[in-house]
């Protein structure tokens, strides 16, 4: 109706699905929070029912988690790319409901181990899969809006997540009540996810974005093809390195905050919980002034990661070396500037350099990637971190000791800049075609 001759699909209408699909991707992924901190905002209540599991159990569960995430985001991304992200993406909501209720069933440091890492398996279906989808909705023109847009989504998710389970503690519903409003609120997402998500534009009857000139009659690709232009990639392999030591403080935070807060900070555990949600907050409002100041800069990222981290290193000094016993204030705010140091170059990592070096067919395997190079390094926040937090060192060699790893993260940072600034402002390097 009012549309131009020749014309088969106005451009109105592609414009509503591509904010659909926005929406859609962002909702889902801030969905699997709810069923991934869930964890960590339980922790103190699985303490007291079961005094066996100290801060060293829980930080087993916390590191075999990881490192089946980590391994589930090299088999999940490359199936994005390979059978549709679509799938991928609802699936992931769908089993990890399921396990999260079987957890909630469960008792006992077994039954919760394997039922946790079988949550973080299936949950590593989320990132790649959305990165995929976003690719072939949008032109490249666009990635790094997109994608800065989309990274909003684990962080406020993450946010939103504890605030909403808070309030659910607060009803005194216990750890597994709790668990079981997890799962039922992620099913839900998933349920209004089929009837939002769709792989390609095509799917609803619209025209796919322009492909890059001289790609339009490229073949599918399979993993060889998938997998070889990264990993002759300096640039690829400089992003999982940064990767690995971001994901770690970044993890280590979103685990041990709540009980850190209850300890240190003599925060009550419904508090403790709410509280927590300072750090994803923090991070959400870093991420957007670095995506559009990266913008300003035309794509020198590295102008903001070096000096980021560089603020970073300090700022974990001073958190470990800080007495914030009884200064609920004072964690906060310290916790706030970790976040707000930390996520500004952690969300171009596996988000727009994922789709810079995979490009529109690639880029759920360069995010599934760099993402398990980033979760394997995180694995040591749990066991790791537990381990330093329950010896004499306590809390205070814990972030010495993740201030060192941000030191050597920085010195890896310092080489992607120096690359960056030789090579001036960067455009795809993905030899995949889009």
């Amino acid at each position: 109706m009012g549309e131009p001759t020749g014309v088969p699909v106005s451009d109105r209408r592609l414009a509503r699905w591509r904010t659909v699909t926005l929406a859609a991707l962002f909702t889902g992924y801030a969905g699997y929070y709810v069923c991934r901190s869930n964890l960590s905002v339980a922790a103190p209540l699985i303490g007291q029912e079961f005094p066996d599991i100290g801060k060293k159990e829980l930080g087993l569960l916390s590191s075999a988690g990881l490192l089946a995430y980590a391994l589930g985001k090299i088999v999940n991304g490359l199936l994005a790319d390979l059978v549709g992200g679509r799938r991928v993406f609802l699936l992931g909501m769908i089993l990890s409901a399921a396990c999260v209720v079987a957890f909630g069933l469960s008792s006992g440091l077994s039954a919760f181990l394997f039922i946790w890492v079988a949550n973080r398996f299936v949950q590593s279906m989320g990132w790649g899969a959305l990165v995929g989808i976003a690719g072939r909705w949008y032109p490249a023109r666009v990635y790094a809006t997109v994608m800065g847009a989309l990274s909003l989504s684990y962080l406020i998710g993450d946010s939103l997540a504890r605030l909403y389970l808070g309030q659910i503690m607060e009803f005194g519903v216990g750890w597994r009540g709790l668990f079981f409003t997890s799962a039922g609120t992620l099913a839900l997402i998933a349920v209004v996810g089929t009837r939002t998500v769709f792989d390609h534009p095509r799917d609803v009857g619209l025209p796919d974005p322009e492909p890059r000139p001289g790609t339009e009659k490229e073949p599918a690709l399979g993993v060889r093809l998938l997998l070889g232009p990264l990993l002759r990639n300096p640039t690829f392999w400089l992003a999982c390195a940064m990767n690995a030591g971001l994901t770690l403080i970044r993890e280590t935070f979103n685990y041990w905050t709540p009980l850190f807060l209850k300890e240190e900070a003599d925060l009550p555990p419904a508090w403790a919980a709410a509280a927590s949600a300072v750090f994803p907050g923090a991070g959400a409002l870093a991420a957007l002034g670095a995506g559009a100041l990266s913008d300003r800069l035309r794509g020198q990222r590295g102008r903001i990661v070096f000096p980021s981290l560089v603020a970073l290193t300090g700022t974990l000094l001073v958190l470990g070396l800080a007495d914030v016993r009884g200064r609920p204030g004072l964690a906060l705010a310290l916790i706030a500037a970790v976040a707000v140091t930390l996520m500004a170059p952690y969300t171009f990592c596996s988000g727009v350099i994922a789709l810079d070096l995979g490009g529109r067919r690639g880029g759920g395997t360069a995010a599934g990637l760099i993402d398990a190079a980033g979760y394997l390094g995180a694995v040591l926040s749990g066991l790791g971190v537990g381990a330093l937090a329950e010896s004499s060192y306590g809390w205070v060699g814990a972030f010495v000791a993740l201030a060192a790893a941000a030191a050597l993260t920085c010195s890896v940072a310092a080489v992607y800049w120096l690359r960056q600034e030789r090579a001036g402002s960067p455009k795809s390097e993905s030899d995949h075609g889009e």
